[in-house]
Formats: structure tokens, sequence, C-alpha cells
């Protein structure tokens, strides 16, 4: 059992900072783009229901992780708890997701970087924009969790603070009747919940916090109290931004403008041109713009140190200034040579990085409580509530499977 400092271990209100700062961060971007289908009502019921079963689904994991020493991270807890082949497959999924994830971030930050950076009269091309941002990040992961922690606190506050001015003037041009009842070719509520299952993968991708949960736990020094609330107040305060995100782009923008949006890669860049064309106030338009900057180092920050983390877990790596640079380089390099050479594919990797997940962030917090209430509770009953919570992620992970395959073979309809 790990041990508990409660005397001495931090507010849980820092652990919620960094959880809240990866989930909402650069890819709420996508997903207006990706729920045009089915719209603000069906959409907002989607994103409660992967809210509910993702953070089920961390909770499972923190109860497992309680019962090994601080530090030990997926590739520990999988070697302990399941088969040999399962746990290749998930260190092998962990990789991809967090990679993949850091590549599209990296990606949809270098226009977006580069367009301020050009203007403040800094003439780098793309690529230099994506290095230098990479750099700045990586130093900050390489300090350690606690210099992470309060970066990623001040660039949320800011965040917040400008999304809430940004919310504040949007609100004031939401269309409700626009919101609620779009008037474009398929008026009626049935034409609607069809393109529901397509947006699952996206919605899952947009609560991906468990890389964090292992960092959590050391920073807590295995306080369970304070790990908990920090996972539930940082992903229920993440779902609170989405929804007002959602409330002030699909109130902005018509329905029937979004696939042009999709067609210009549906990233960060092509969006806040089009909340451009719609805000008539330059002010708001610029809060958007600095809004934009903070969203992606929150989420940049937040997955890194889940990759850092693993990636010093797998390959055991010490906890010194040269070992963590070796686990920065192993992080950051590749994600960043990807997005040099494929730099259109944001939207692509948001979505793969959905399916995939479903296999450490669901499946593998499910099988790793099953198998651990065995080893550690011998002879006690297995409680309702952990078999329900456990049936109900693997039922989330099922349904997203379902999802992508049927979007992959155009079994569902598109929008």
């Amino acid at each position: 059992m790990a041990p508990s400092n409660k005397a001495s271990s931090p507010s849980s209100a820092w652990g919620a900072m960094i959880i809240c700062g990866t989930v909402a961060g650069a890819g709420m971007f996508t997903l207006p783009v990706v729920m045009a289908g089915a719209w603000y009502s069906w959409s907002v019921l989607m994103l409660v229901v992967s809210w509910f079963c993702m953070l089920l689904s961390g909770l499972l994991f923190m109860k497992v992780s309680l019962n090994f020493p601080l530090g030990a991270g997926y590739d520990t807890l999988t070697q302990a708890l399941t088969p040999k082949w399962w746990g290749r497959i998930n260190g092998l999924s962990i990789i991809f997701v967090l990679g993949i994830l850091t590549y599209a971030y990296i990606s949809a930050s270098g226009p977006v970087y580069q367009q301020s950076l050009n203007t403040l009269g800094l003439g780098i091309n793309d690529a230099e924009a994506k290095g230098l941002l990479t750099a700045v990040v990586g130093l900050v992961v390489w300090l350690g969790t606690k210099g992470v922690s309060r970066l990623i606190t001040l660039c949320l506050v800011a965040k917040l603070l400008l999304f809430f001015m940004l919310f504040g003037g949007l609100i004031h041009h939401v269309d409700l009747s626009q919101l609620l009842t779009p008037q474009d070719p398929l008026p009626h509520p049935e034409a609607y919940w069809p393109f529901l299952l397509a947006v699952v993968p996206f919605c899952l991708a947009s609560f991906g916090f468990h890389g964090n949960i292992t960092g959590l736990i050391s920073y807590y020094q295995g306080n369970e109290r304070k790990v908990k609330r920090a996972l539930i107040g940082g992903t229920l305060f993440a779902l609170v931004i989405y929804l007002f995100w959602l409330t002030c782009t699909m109130g902005n923008i018509p329905r029937q403008n979004f696939p042009e949006i999709s067609q210009q890669g549906g990233d960060i860049h092509a969006l806040i041109q089009a909340m451009h064309d719609r805000i008539p106030q330059k002010s708001l338009g610029l809060l958007l713009d600095v809004f934009s900057h903070f969203a992606v180092i929150c989420s940049f920050l937040g997955v890194t140190v889940g990759l850092f983390d693993f990636v010093a877990d797998k390959l055991g790596f010490a906890n010194s200034k040269t070992g963590r640079a070796k686990t920065a380089l192993i992080t950051f390099c590749p994600p960043l040579i990807a997005s040099i050479l494929f730099p259109q594919g944001f939207l692509l990797a948001i979505g793969y990085a959905g399916l995939l997940a479903t296999l450490w962030a669901l499946f593998t917090p499910a099988l790793l409580a099953w198998n651990a209430h065995s080893r550690f509770a011998q002879g006690e009953p297995r409680r309702l509530r952990y078999q329900v919570a456990i049936t109900l992620v693997v039922a989330f992970g099922l349904l997203n499977i379902v999802a992508w395959v049927g979007s992959q073979l155009h079994l569902i309809p598109l929008f």
C-alpha cells in the first residue's frame, strides 16, 4: 500500500488544475466540428455520458494503483495483474495514444503560434514555431511535476479568465433558435441523432486524463481522498468548459458551415477563422486568439507529462537530470518530427486516439480492478457498485469500438 501523508501533501486544487488543463485544451476545438451532425442537444448528452464513464475508469485505476508503491504506472500494474500479451498491447496503445496526441497538439499549434510570432515581427516558419514551442514545453516537463502543475495552473487561470471574458462577449451573439433547431436541410430532431454515434471516439479522447493519475498519486504521497477530489473536480470543470464552448460556437456558426471547416482540416486555425468571420468586434477576435494559445499549451503540457511518466516507467530511467533528459528526448522528438513531415493530421489523429484510448483508458482499468480484487481482497465479496462501475466502463468501451468501426466502414452517417 502506498503511504499516505495527509499533513504535508498539497491542496487537491493543484491536481484538479493539472487534470482540467490536460482535458480541456486544444482538443476542444475539434468538438464543434465533429459534433455538427448530431448538433447541440445530442452532443451535450454524449459529452455527459463520456465524462461519467471516463471518470469511473480513472477512479478504478486510482484504487488499483494505491495497492502499489508510489510511481508504479500502467506498465508496472499491467505486468503484475494482467497476462503478458495484454500488458504489451496496452503499452503500445498508451505510447501510440499519448504520442499521437502530442503530435496532434504540435501540428495544431504550429500555424497558431507562427501567425502570432509573425505579427510580432519574428519571421519564423511553421516548423520553427513548432520546434520552439516543443523546446519550451520539454524544458518545463523536464523540471518535474511541481513545475508543470504551477505552469498549468497559471495557464489555466489565464485561459479561464479569457474564456469567460470571451464567453461573456460571444453569448450576446448566440442565436438560441439556431442552437436548438437550426434552419438547414435537416430541420427535424430525428435527423440529428443518427450522427451521434460518430462523435463517441472524439468524446472519449476529450476526457483522456488517465496518463496523469500515476503522477498525481506520487504528488499527493498516496493520499486517496485528495487524488479522488482532484480527478472529480478537474474533469467536472472541464465538462463545464466544453458545454460553454459548444454553446458559443454552435450558437454563432450555422450548422451548414461546419462541413467547410472540416474540409479545411478541422483544426484550431480553421475554427478560429470561421469564428472571426462571425464576430463583429475585433476585441473578441483578439480574445479568441489569445485563448487558443493558452488552450494549446495547457493540453500540450498535460498530455506530455503522461507520456513522459510512462516512458520513464517503461524504460526504467532514473529520476535524475540525466535520466529525465533521456526521457524528454524520447517523449518529444518523434512527435515533433512527425508533425513537421505530416502537418495536416490533427482531426484524424484525435479520432485514432479515441479508438486506441479505449484499450488503456477503459478496458485495462476495468481488468485491473477485477483482478486486483482477487489478489488484494481475497475472501471479500465484490461490492455491487464496484461491479456496476466495471460493467459501465466496459460497455462504453465497446460502444466506442462499434462507433469507430462503423465510421470507417461508412455504416453510420458522417456530416
